[in-house]
C-alpha cells in the first residue's frame, strides 16, 4: 500500500472528512537533500474538511492529523501540509 494510501485510509477512518485529498508534492522537492530525487512519497500535503474540526483552532487542527499520522512521519515521511477545515468555512482550495 502506497504512503497516500495508508494517509487516506487513516484519515478516512478517524475523521469522517466530507472531503478529503491527499496530495503528492514530492516531486517539487527533488535535490531538496542529496537522497531526495523527488520519486518517493516524501512531501504530501493533506486537505481535509470534517466536523471533526468544528471549534478547533488551527494549530489543534493541524495537531490531530499529526499525532493520526505520526507511524507516517516516523516512517520517513519528510513533509506533511496540512489544510484542515470544519464543514460551512472558506477555504482556498
Amino acid at each position: 500500500m502506497s504512503v497516500r494510501s495508508r494517509i487516506e485510509a487513516t484519515l478516512s477512518a478517524h475523521l469522517d472528512p466530507e472531503h478529503l485529498e491527499v496530495i503528492d508534492e514530492s516531486h517539487h522537492h527533488a535535490g531538496h537533500q542529496p537522497d531526495m530525487t523527488g520519486t518517493g512519497e516524501t512531501h504530501m500535503r493533506v486537505r481535509i474538511v470534517s466536523k471533526t474540526f468544528a471549534g478547533m483552532s488551527r494549530l489543534d487542527r493541524h495537531r490531530a492529523v499529526n499525532a493520526l499520522l505520526k507511524p507516517e512521519l516516523d516512517a520517513g515521511l519528510h513533509a506533511l501540509a496540512v489544510e484542515a477545515a470544519a464543514p460551512g468555512e472558506a477555504t482556498r482550495w
